[in-house]
């Protein structure tokens, strides 16, 4: 399942507009914050589909019923454009496990590229809820290759991948490749243009340089 939140009304858009506009990508500490406010919302529209039961919570006057999560899910990032997107869903699940992966472009001198993976910090995934966050979704190889990294730490139960950003081409690899039962797909926007470097058209530019500054 895929669900696209731009093509809802809300004040999501708004948080995707200024992630856009190259006249407040100028401030770092905005995009970071704009890309964390997404991930609460990201995170309340997942609460959803999660299983709850009923505990009794002791108030100074008595007792009242409440629906809590069942079990955490955990909350997984490829370093390092993907932190703030984390950070916000974990504002939302703040008693989630979490893991880390670094996954990046290796650029090779005639303009091609492999995807590089270099270090995974994992709890174990077995029948839990794993939510995988990346901001931008372009060829979707390094969140297919992320994906079936993390399956060595245990196989998850369900899997909700969150992007701020995703090309049409870059969906369509996921959900080729990756188990269309186990997986639902959350996007701010999709686009449909992805050029031949693999740059949403029209995107945002390089998510890890706007939140984090340039890189050599």
């Amino acid at each position: 399942m895929i669900h696209n939140l731009s093509k809802n009304n809300t004040i999501f858009n708004q948080f995707v507009a200024e992630l856009r506009d190259v006249n407040i990508q100028t401030d770092s500490m905005r995009f970071r914050r704009n890309l964390e406010r997404m991930g609460e919302v990201f995170a309340y529209e997942i609460s959803k589909s999660l299983t709850y039961q009923e505990k009794k919570v002791q108030t100074p006057l008595g007792e009242a019923n409440a629906n809590l999560i069942l079990d955490q899910p955990v909350v997984a990032t490829i370093l390092r454009a993907g932190l703030p997107l984390h950070l916000g869903i974990l504002n939302y699940f703040d008693r989630a496990q979490n893991a880390f992966v670094s996954a990046y472009r290796r650029h090779h001198k005639d303009n091609s590229f492999e995807i590089a993976l270099e270090y995974v910090a994992c709890p174990d995934l077995t029948d839990k809820v794993l939510i995988l966050c990346d901001p931008m979704l372009a060829t979707g190889s390094s969140m297919v290759l992320t994906y079936n990294a993390l399956l060595k730490k245990g196989k998850p139960k369900h899997t909700h991948i969150v992007t701020a950003i995703a090309s049409v081409q870059g969906v369509d690899h996921v959900k080729a490749l990756l188990p269309n039962n186990d997986i639902t797909i959350w996007c701010g926007a999709i686009d449909d243009e992805l050029t031949a470097h693999a740059y949403i058209v029209p995107g945002l530019g390089d998510a890890g340089d706007l939140a984090f500054g340039s890189k050599l």
